[in-house]
């Protein structure tokens, strides 16, 4: 397993931020609390389903549980709101691995 670098990281939440704002437009009237909420449901969502947010699959990229095994459902909802304030992943260390998927116990590795 090969830890995602930044720039896999940093597009896939792009792509999963453009697709939460164009439901957010088309839905909601581009509402910026809509688009987050969008944000924050597809990546509970998706997470645990399908490893990842749209994004990340769109880069071949994936989260895990640290040490393997199925994810949960707590590990997406703690990883998805410390990454909905920002700061958190902007804040790395030296494997680099963001704050908030220290604090949630998970990796974004690649897939392909």
């Amino acid at each position: 397993m090969s830890i995602a670098r930044p720039g896999r990281r940093i597009s896939a939440f792009l792509i999963d931020s453009a697709i939460s704002a164009l439901i957010s437009f088309a839905f909601f009237n581009y509402d910026t609390w809509a688009t987050l909420l969008v944000f924050v449901v597809t990546q509970i969502v998706f997470i645990p389903t399908i490893g990842g947010g749209l994004g990340h699959r769109a880069v071949g990229i994936r989260v895990v549980k640290l040490g393997g095994g199925w994810i949960g459902v707590w590990r997406p909802v703690v990883r998805t709101l410390l990454l909905s304030i920002l700061v958190p992943a902007l804040v790395w260390d030296s494997d680099q691995r963001g704050f908030h998927d220290k604090v949630a116990g998970t990796l974004l590795i690649r897939s392909r």
